[in-house]
């Protein structure tokens, strides 16, 4: 084998590696060595040495700029990004990665999971995530100054991929605003009040009077608007402890069918006004469900008060309650004006209003269903709407059952 062979081996050695090296030796002929190049008969073997060997470097230029481009883009996104080997080491991180967890750039890189991360809830998510394939988590410093929500998932190929988002600048505009709802609600509620027992003793008074007929209607629309405001403030506090958490639930074993009997009779008076029939219609021997009386009377009363309130003079609202796999169905149905099916999966947003739904009725605050659906979810259960515009509407709460 002449000098030039042996040069294009040992080329090959550097392209393919020890086991092409192998083969030519125990091929033993310039045949397995044109086969294994892919070059054809009389074929120049050097130049395919030399085309295998520039291909190599450029499959490996192009990987290191693969490379270099994603970590570019990683150093790109707000988010910190954090590779895990199988072994929970760290393999890579962006510079959001070590902003976040406190690092200089670069350190990360090598560290087992808890040297990295520095807490043990966050290892903890890494390691569900190993096991079953994710996890997710809110995590919040000792000083309460830092909210991390990490989420973790398993790679297809291999390892872990973390992703850590600082939430703590919204947290804190979060509990601004509760807060501030908080001490507004708190600082309305005792004038309105006032203002409202002077206006209804004003009403009581008007009996027999010889006031001027105008100034009957203000006083009494004076009576109405206060109460509108009553309410708001009312809902507005409500919610805010809802969502602050601050509104421990008091769980008892409570009793469905009484308790909408109850819900219906307390609004029969406002539906009579209204000229809106409303009904009942429980199944029998409903099983109780566990959760708290009055927070589930409140949410009844603000399905059925706004099924009454978009009704027209004539119709007719129904509350049903149903046993249904496990869980108790309670449903609020009315023939009132619908809402548009652009708008079904908004209602239960805070404040937000249908605009053709508020044609010629009181819209009210916005508030009513967000604190619906807040409810039943601090109950295991889920809240939705079928509606047809002009055709009425259907309010359902599932809650699960519970066994005595």
């Amino acid at each position: 084998m002449d000098e030039l062979v042996l040069a294009f081996i040992a080329a090959l050695s550097i392209v393919t590696g020890a086991a092409l090296l192998i083969a030519v030796v125990r091929g033993g002929t310039l045949e397995r060595l044109r086969e294994i190049l892919g070059a054809p008969r009389g074929a120049d073997l050097e130049a395919a040495a030399r085309r295998a060997l520039d291909d190599r470097e450029t499959a490996e230029w192009e990987a290191g700029r693969a490379a270099a481009d994603t970590t570019y883009l990683l150093d790109l996104v707000g988010a910190g990004i954090i590779r895990l080997d199988p072994d929970l080491r760290v393999a890579a991180a962006n510079e959001a990665a070590h902003v976040f967890l406190d690092r200089a750039s670069g350190e990360l890189v090598g560290l087992s999971a808890i040297e990295a991360l520095g807490d043990h809830r966050i290892e903890s998510l890494a390691r569900r995530a190993h096991e079953v394939g994710w996890a997710n988590g809110e995590i919040a410093g000792g000083d309460g100054q830092q909210t991390l929500i990490v989420r973790a998932r398993r790679s297809p190929i291999e390892g872990l991929w973390l992703v850590i988002e600082d939430v703590s600048e919204l947290r804190r505009l979060q509990r601004i605003r509760a807060e501030f709802i908080d001490n507004l609600s708190h600082e309305l509620r005792t004038p309105l009040t006032t203002v409202r027992l002077l206006t209804e003793t004003l009403a009581r008074d008007l009996d027999g009077s010889e006031l001027p007929p105008r100034i009957r209607d203000g006083i009494v629309k004076i009576d109405v608007e206060t109460g509108h405001l009553v309410q708001m403030v009312n809902e507005l506090l409500d919610l805010s402890r809802i969502e602050q958490g601050s509104a421990p639930l008091h769980l008892s074993q409570v009793d469905v069918g009484q308790l909408v009997r109850a819900s219906v009779e307390r609004l029969a008076l406002f539906a009579e006004r209204q000229g809106v029939t409303l009904r009942a219609d429980v199944e029998d021997e409903l099983p109780p469900v566990r959760g708290d009386e009055d927070r589930l009377g409140q949410l009844l009363i603000n399905l059925l008060h706004n099924a009454v309130k978009f009704s027209d003079a004539g119709g007719a609202v129904t509350l049903r309650a149903r046993r249904d796999d496990g869980q108790i169905r309670l449903s609020v149905e009315d023939e009132g004006i619908g809402i548009p099916r652009s708008d079904l999966d908004r209602v239960f947003e805070r404040f937000y209003k249908v605009d053709k739904a508020r044609v010629g009725v009181r819209g009210g605050t916005g508030l009513g269903l967000a604190i619906v659906r807040h409810i039943a979810e601090s109950h295991g259960g889920r809240v939705w709407v079928q509606s047809e515009e002009g055709r009425g509407s259907t309010f359902t709460v599932a809650i699960p059952a519970s066994e005595v």
